[in-house]
């Protein structure tokens, strides 16, 4: 029922954020919307989907008066304060993930400090997005407590810093926003691997997008965007030679050692050891530690969930309430209430799941 003229109140879990002028309001036609984004229209992309399913019929536009920051359950760092912090004058190759850092991960970004376009004495700011991602995805607090593991451990050439950023799977598209947003926070190179933002379709499980679409999408436009491009090869573990890059252990007839994600998870939830080439031990024992606490909170909630008389399903959407401000009619969106202490992890992602559909509602 918003309308152009009015003022709306953003709010993140009852804190308010920031106050939007609104001067349009329009049904959008998300089929094109989609495309534009994604490249393709098709509900087995998850960012089509998103729009399609989560957003709603409406959508605002207006200029925004900002109030305070949003209280994230890990350390975020603004823009300027993560540019403070990195040495001046020096060549900064940022590094994004939304997964854990397992030795791949850091044989990729270690090796991009040596890349030909980038000085000697470089660093790397280390930049995951903890926001929320897939449903399979591990929760961004749970990445967060593997990635501060690891702060002491890799060095000072390594920096450190947190995006609260809900990956879209976007491929080609989603690095140039990356790209964008890091140059903002002071990077000078992006580093781009194989397949980055990549998604497959949900019932053929084909990719949407080429395997290096990403970094020629990236080439192309990093002169305009002001910030160098990293180009990485694919990176594999061998017996013979640790991790080089996969064309060279083809051509030398290396074993490639392989471990997928999906049996990754299944060696943590019952228990096996994982390889060192694989994971370091410290990002280890901090899942192994979420896996159990997932555990012990699904077997006390089931008998809950039994004797629990029916009710009605939560909301996906804000309830807009309006109140009264300086005479002007303000829409105050209810959002999910912050974690309680003592909360699992396993309660903690449902609310995360939760909040990116709040953040993406019309």
């Amino acid at each position: 029922d918003v309308t152009a003229g009015q003022r709306v109140l953003l709010q993140h879990r009852g804190r308010p954020l920031a106050v939007l002028d609104v001067t349009s309001a329009w049904a959008p036609d998300k089929a094109a919307e989609a495309a534009a984004a994604y490249g393709t229209a098709s509900l087995e992309h998850p960012g089509t989907r998103m729009i399609a399913l989560e957003r709603g019929p409406v959508y605002l536009g207006g200029r925004l008066h900002g109030v305070c920051l949003p209280d994230w359950v890990f350390p975020c760092q603004t823009a300027a304060e993560v540019r403070a912090s990195l040495p001046p004058l020096t060549d900064v190759v940022a590094f994004q993930c939304r997964n854990p850092i397992h030795r791949a991960h850091f044989e990729l970004f270690s090796r991009a400090l040596d890349a030909p376009n980038v000085r000697p004495g470089a660093v790397c700011l280390v930049h995951p997005t903890c926001g929320p991602t897939q449903d399979d995805d591990i929760p961004g607090d749970v990445r967060f407590r593997t990635y501060e593991v690891l702060r002491g451990c890799l060095g000072e050439r390594y920096h450190w810093a947190y995006l609260p950023y809900s990956m879209h799977m976007a491929g080609p598209r989603e690095a140039i926003q990356h790209m964008i947003l890091r140059k903002n926070y002071g990077a000078t190179h992006f580093i781009i691997g194989r397949d980055m933002a990549g998604s497959k379709s949900s019932l053929t499980g084909k990719d949407f997008y080429e395997p290096y679409e990403a970094q020629e999408a990236a080439e192309a436009a990093s002169e305009e965007l002001g910030i160098q491009c990293v180009s990485s090869p694919n990176i594999v573990s061998t017996a013979e030679a640790g991790y080089i890059f996969a064309d060279d252990a083809r051509a030398a007839g290396y074993e490639v050692r392989k471990l997928s994600g999906t049996r990754f998870r299944q060696m943590l939830r019952a228990g096996e050891d994982i390889p060192d080439w694989f994971a370091f031990p410290q990002v280890v024992q901090v899942l192994r530690a979420h896996v159990a606490a997932s555990k012990v909170a699904s077997s006390e909630d089931a008998p809950n969930t039994a004797a629990a008389a029916p009710g009605p399903a939560p909301s996906s959407t804000a309830d807009a309430v309006p109140v009264k401000q300086q005479g002007q009619t303000v829409s105050s969106a209810l959002h999910v209430p912050a974690p309680a202490v003592g909360d699992s992890d396993a309660s903690v992602a449902s609310r995360l799941r939760q909040e990116r559909k709040l953040a993406f509602a019309g």
